[in-house]
């Protein structure tokens, strides 16, 4: 009995809970980094952003975080690119090898450009960011292949990839080319610069390694009814 009233006499502790606390209170206001909204005339914005603009002007704003910016250069694609380029978690070289690659990529079809007759110019692409994109939705595979295990057996089965996973894959081919251990003497910038411009011509080991899928995408498809999802 004793034991008991000692349990129910007992002072009651508050449970500890993790909070993330924050520099702002819910007064503030969100920051806006997107160019679109700056560049739309008033008139054309609807009612709820005229009122959210007239608060801006009343309340604070909070702080904009460093991932995020509203420059005309800020492109979110090579911005995950950059992250999976970092190694050591150093972002300083793996952006300054970003932009070393754009500005060789420029440097060389400017090159090209002035060689070239004057009636074939207009062919020449001269934008870096261009050349990256076009490589990059190049190297993209349209199938892959999942292990299934069926009966006691492992099977190679083809499935269709989601966006994130061909852009994921697209990324990691075209890293982990440049990192080989057959290209020690030359700079990283100058194997991207390399890869990328033959990339958005549809050459270079790259495809070959999505042509490569593929094949084995299409030379698995008997097993293609194993896939339940």
């Amino acid at each position: 009995m004793a034991a008991s009233l000692s349990g129910l006499l007992k002072p009651w502790t508050p449970s500890v809970f993790l909070v993330r606390w924050s520099r702002y209170n819910p007064y503030y206001l969100e920051p806006e980094y997107r160019k679109e909204a700056y560049e739309t005339p008033k008139e054309k914005l609807s009612a709820k952003e005229k009122e959210e603009q007239e608060l801006k002007a009343i309340r604070p704003i909070k702080a904009a975080t460093n991932g995020v910016s509203s420059s005309v250069f800020d492109d979110p694609v090579i911005n995950k690119f950059t992250n999976m380029l970092l190694k050591g978690g150093d972002k300083i070289i793996a952006r300054r090898i970003i932009t070393q690659t754009l500005e060789t990529i420029k440097r060389r079809q400017v090159e090209k450009y002035h060689k070239t007759p004057e009636g074939k110019r207009e062919e020449i692409e001269c934008n870096p960011y261009a050349i990256f994109h076009q490589a990059l939705d190049n190297c993209k595979p349209v199938v892959g292949l999942a292990t299934i295990q069926k009966g006691g057996k492992n099977y190679q089965v083809p499935i269709p990839l989601t966006d994130n996973r061909r852009r994921f894959l697209a990324m990691k081919w075209m890293i982990t080319e440049c990192r080989d251990n057959r290209h020690r003497r030359t700079l990283m910038y100058e194997k991207l610069t390399q890869e990328l411009m033959a990339a958005s011509e549809k050459e270079g080991n790259v495809i070959k390694k999505k042509l490569e899928m593929h094949k084995m995408a299409e030379s698995n498809r008997a097993f293609a009814h194993f896939r339940w999802w």
